[in-house]
């Protein structure tokens, strides 16, 4: 596992009326951040979906007592006491919606009557089942908007900021860091910010399909209409995907449907995203996974929970653009709708590509170190 801490970073000087978003720092983003939503080490993965559906997040750090756990690549990531300096708590790693879909799909089958007990597991117990969460991330609040948009870029979802805190760079990629409390700073919360930068104008207005830019992705893997709940969620965890197109099944080829297939110019009919589990009361979660995909997500949309996290109808509604479209269309969609991509598809409605928010934050930042750095 990995721990990284960023610190502070000051890029070349800009022209004059260029110096906004250059001097903005992480903290400037923070202002109106809550505190940290975390579990302990002993919560169980039911617990773990609760705290997730409470608060409307997909992901949590996990705190364990100091002193007897070695955190995400040996790092010491601490909550301490303001006054007294005394460790309270040790971040031994993060959790997200996918970890547990990867547990759920890796251990029970659609017809295992043992779901109730394997969710009852610790969740200190799943972490690292996913790549993302291999990484426990963490961003100096002195660190430059550049630089965190240099983090970001990466595929970096979300890192820890820490409030009155310390750091010390030990060897290699350890970290110790204490502080009193921590944020969480996603690439949502940084996508909204700089949406609202009046520097970056000249970059929302080109194309998506501009070939300088390379924001599509136009390798798309997806699922077909016909797969099953689990069959996606084991796809989705063997390819790290956090989500998936759902694609019309095909009358001219024959398909297995357990596995991933090309998207591209597939009629696209839905997206299936991690994020939907939040919603699914755990005592029925059993029951939907050997639904078909669609069946399962029009399911959960039904249930009391759904609405109250916030989630769209992706069985229904899809976040779309088209090549033509601009980037500050398509950012825009993404804050609106609060979806972390948006599919491109040709005028048939036909899948073209994906432009995600990492995709995203990496062309703005480049556009802006060629257009101001250079």
């Amino acid at each position: 596992m990995q721990a990284t801490m960023v610190q502070g970073g000051s890029p070349n000087k800009l022209p004059q009326q260029h110096q906004m978003l250059k001097d903005k720092q992480v903290k400037d983003l923070m202002v109106d951040k809550r505190r940290l939503v975390e579990v302990p080490y002993t919560a169980t993965l039911t617990d773990t979906i609760k705290t997730l559906m409470a608060n409307k997040v997909v992901a949590v750090p996990v705190a364990a007592p100091p002193g007897h756990w070695i955190g995400a690549g040996g790092s010491m990531i601490l909550e301490s006491d303001k006054q007294t300096g005394a460790v309270r708590k040790h971040y031994i790693g993060m959790v997200t919606m996918l970890d547990i879909l990867a547990h759920i799909a890796g251990n029970v089958s659609a017809h295992d009557d043992d779901l109730a007990k394997k969710m009852m597991v610790p969740v200190s117990s799943i972490i690292g089942h996913c790549l993302e969460s291999l990484s426990l991330w963490t961003l100096s609040p002195n660190t430059s908007i550049v630089d965190c948009m240099e983090v970001f870029s990466k595929g970096i979802h979300r890192a820890m900021v820490p409030v009155d805190g310390q750091s010390e760079n030990i060897t290699g990629v350890e970290l110790t860091e204490s502080a009193s409390c921590y944020r969480m700073l996603t690439q949502m919360d940084l996508l909204r910010f700089l949406n609202d930068q009046q520097e970056l104008k000249a970059i929302m207005s080109n194309k998506v399909s501009d070939k300088q830019l390379q924001a599509i992705t136009d390798t798309v893997f997806g699922v077909t209409n016909k797969a099953k709940a689990i069959d996606v969620i084991k796809c989705m965890r063997t390819a790290s995907l956090n989500a998936v197109p759902i694609v019309e099944l095909s009358d001219d080829i024959e398909e297995d449907h357990t596995q991933l297939v090309n998207g591209k110019k597939r009629k696209i009919v839905g997206t299936f995203s991690a994020t939907d589990l939040r919603a699914c009361p755990v005592q029925q979660i059993q029951p939907l996974l050997n639904l078909e995909v669609l069946d399962f997500l029009k399911m959960l949309s039904g249930t009391p929970l759904y609405g109250s996290t916030g989630l769209r109808s992706s069985w229904r509604e899809q976040v779309t653009c088209h090549p033509e479209s601009s980037l500050g269309e398509v950012v825009e969609k993404v804050v609106s709708d609060h979806v972390h991509r948006v599919w491109v598809v040709d005028e048939q409605g036909l899948l073209e590509g994906v432009v995600s928010v990492t995709d995203m934050i990496r062309v703005i930042r480049l556009w802006y170190l060629t257009e101001f750095l250079q």
